[in-house]
């Protein structure tokens, strides 16, 4: 039960950070929100675990390949996870891309079969039938009752590649978590990768270090309210919470939970954003939600 309701919180978090993003966006530039958020939570995981982790050698793995994995974890995850997907909606559509990113747990299945045979046991036919099941209703969701089908090959490509790199780093994590150390202060190590990544590339991609501009934005309440809720919650909370449903519930059963993320994104869309859902979008949610079910099935 603590690695569904790990996994649940996550994506339920998750799927509010679209809205969230949106209002910052009118602001920020989606590189500042990136390492802005990034920093908030890297600061926040200190403040919860004070410790440095000594890393030490684990059964045939040097210290030196622990470093790589918690590098790569940055770099995937985090890191082009986040920033690709970022450029794939500024160049494609929105529909487009939450449906092409919610094919992670496809690549995430494909992985385990390649690389953790311990988990192969879980690709079941009904992962599979699952996978098209959900697929269908995040495409109902996504368009809403707008169906405008445009291919854009540069922005959907992104977004595919974004999908990938979320499903090396859910293997990846797996190894992480295989090594024992405490899931926070794994997780602030993996964020300090990424930080350190984010910053050569933030002066190519629209940081704006005038006064003016930082002190006109940062001076707007909600901006903060959003950015600590992208910092602590969806960030420092949510990947830990995800961390540690990944090793109770292992990568395969964890990762579909990434099929709801649209879900609750229309949800709060409609909420905050006060946006329309229509009847496709319900039907695109039981049908999602159907596809989530079968994909856990034995």
């Amino acid at each position: 039960m603590l690695g569904y309701f790990a996994a649940f919180i996550s994506i339920f978090i998750w799927g509010i950070t679209f809205v969230s993003t949106k209002v910052l966006l009118i602001d920020f530039s989606p590189m500042e929100i990136l390492f802005l958020r990034y920093i908030i939570a890297y600061v926040s995981l200190w403040i919860l675990y004070p410790r440095t982790i000594k890393l030490t050698p684990k059964e045939n793995i040097s210290v030196a390949k622990q470093e790589i994995y918690f590098a790569f974890a940055g770099l995937t995850g985090v890191f082009l996870y986040q920033l690709l997907e970022n450029i794939a909606i500024n160049i494609s559509t929105a529909s487009n891309v939450s449906i092409i990113v919610a094919t992670a747990p496809i690549f995430t299945g494909l992985g385990v079969h390649l690389f953790l045979k311990h988990e192969l046991k879980k690709l079941t036919p009904f992962f599979f039938l699952g996978f098209i099941c959900a697929i269908i209703g995040i495409a109902f969701v996504s368009f809403n009752g707008t169906v405008v089908l445009k291919l854009n090959p540069l922005g959907d490509g992104l977004a595919l590649i974004s999908a990938i790199m979320w499903a090396i780093y859910s293997i990846i994590m797996s190894k992480i978590n295989s090594l024992g150390y405490p899931t926070l202060g794994a997780t602030r190590k993996i964020f300090g990768y990424s930080i350190l990544l984010m910053i050569p590339v933030s002066f190519f991609l629209g940081m704006d270090y005038s006064p003016e501009v930082n002190i006109a934005r940062f001076s707007k309440p909600m901006n903060w309210i959003n950015l600590i809720f992208l910092g602590v919650g969806a960030s420092a909370l949510c990947f830990s919470a995800w961390a540690k449903a990944l090793k109770i519930l292992g990568v395969v059963k964890t990762s579909v939970y990434i099929y709801l993320i649209p879900v609750i994104t229309l949800f709060f869309a409609a909420i905050i954003l006060h946006e329309k859902i229509t009847l496709m979008a319900l039907i695109g949610t039981g049908l999602t939600i159907l596809g989530l079910l079968l994909s856990e099935k034995k």
